[in-house]
């Protein structure tokens, strides 16, 4: 399979860091659902909402895999997050008796049970942004989760001048990757940023995934506690939603924000300077290797160290430390007013 990445993410055009991933031969093995197989196969990526733009864009990736492997892949997904909507999208692949199921989960927990059916039944199940799930065989990260907040953190730590008091943002604080990230930004704030620190009254604040929630909640955080100088985010969400409440309160260039956020729909914060950088994966590479690994797993392949999904960040995956199942890649970029209007999505 080709190397490859989606239109506008070329190395030259943005930052990717190396995440200096150990290089240990963990876990793996052949991890095969009935045997070699010929292809003839139905993959289907469920993501947490079919209509959140993050997902739109994945499902682009889905539909590049189908189209040059020949693969039947495609991507459905509930019409918002939801835990239940999402269960019973699975509920009813299993019953079409679907060969694989990629999911990015909206609660892991949520979702054991009807996972636990999927593989029992002989699908296969891998994730994505779900470290934390059990009844998985595999689970692909972009890159190592602490290491992306701490990323997260320095880039609000720079726009602070490294000092003053800050708070963390989740979609939902039961999703795993969101809370790694916040987690991995203040063990970065503690390490790094002796003059910062968290709001202890909130320390983490959900924004339900919904860019009027995070608009809402940081207008009310930031009159309650105007000593409020930074605010972390997690959810694609999160960073327009605070923007647009530091611009409405008249704070730009006092109160900052930082996170993962779309190139195209926060062109206009960036420019305006009340985000200096956002990060993010390009959510259609993820799809794209979600796919990739599913099929992978139906052809018998063994899954180990230095594992190849064809697309660029995917291409040398590792196993986490200590981990037999979570596989990490390095697949972040950097937007900044100067590069976001070279990605192209």
């Amino acid at each position: 399979m080709k190397q490859r990445r989606f239109a506008g993410l070329a190395l030259g055009m943005a930052a990717i860091v190396g995440l200096g991933l150990t290089g240990c031969s963990a876990g793996g093995g052949d991890a095969a659902a009935g045997g070699a197989g010929d292809g003839d196969y139905t993959i289907v990526i469920v993501p947490k909402d079919a209509t959140n733009p993050w997902f739109v864009r994945m499902e682009e990736g889905v539909k590049t895999y189908a189209a040059e492997t020949g693969t039947t892949a495609y991507q459905k997904g509930p019409a918002e997050t939801d835990a239940t909507m999402q269960v019973q999208v699975i509920q009813d692949l299993i019953a079409q008796g679907v060969d694989a199921i990629g999911v990015v989960p909206v609660d892991p927990g949520a979702l054991e049970t009807v996972l636990k059916q999927a593989m029992d039944a002989g699908i296969v199940v891998v994730t994505h942004e779900g470290a934390s799930q059990q009844n998985t065989m595999y689970d692909i990260e972009a890159f190592n989760n602490t290491d992306y907040g701490a990323f997260i953190m320095d880039n609000l730590a720079e726009a602070m001048g490294e000092e003053g008091v800050y708070t963390t943002m989740v979609g939902h604080v039961t999703n795993a990757s969101h809370n790694e990230w916040a987690d991995g930004a203040v063990a970065r704030a503690a390490e790094a940023y002796p003059n910062m620190t968290l709001l202890e009254a909130e320390p983490r604040v959900e924004s339900q995934d919904d860019g009027e929630v995070a608009y809402q909640s940081a207008k009310e955080l930031l009159k309650k506690y105007p000593e409020i100088k930074g605010i972390v985010g997690t959810s694609s969400f999160d960073a327009p939603g605070v923007a647009r409440a530091i611009e409405e309160l008249g704070l730009t260039g006092k109160v900052f924000v930082s996170g993962t956020g779309m190139p195209a729909a926060n062109k206009s914060i960036l420019d305006k300077g009340l985000v200096q950088t956002l990060t993010l994966w390009d959510p259609a590479d993820a799809g794209y290797a979600l796919a990739a690994l599913a099929e992978k797993i139906l052809d018998g392949e063994t899954i180990a160290n230095g594992l190849d999904l064809g697309v660029a960040g995917y291409e040398n995956m590792q196993f986490a430390e200590g981990s037999t199942k979570v596989l990490e890649g390095n697949g972040w970029v950097v937007i900044n007013k100067d590069n976001v209007s070279e990605f192209g999505f």
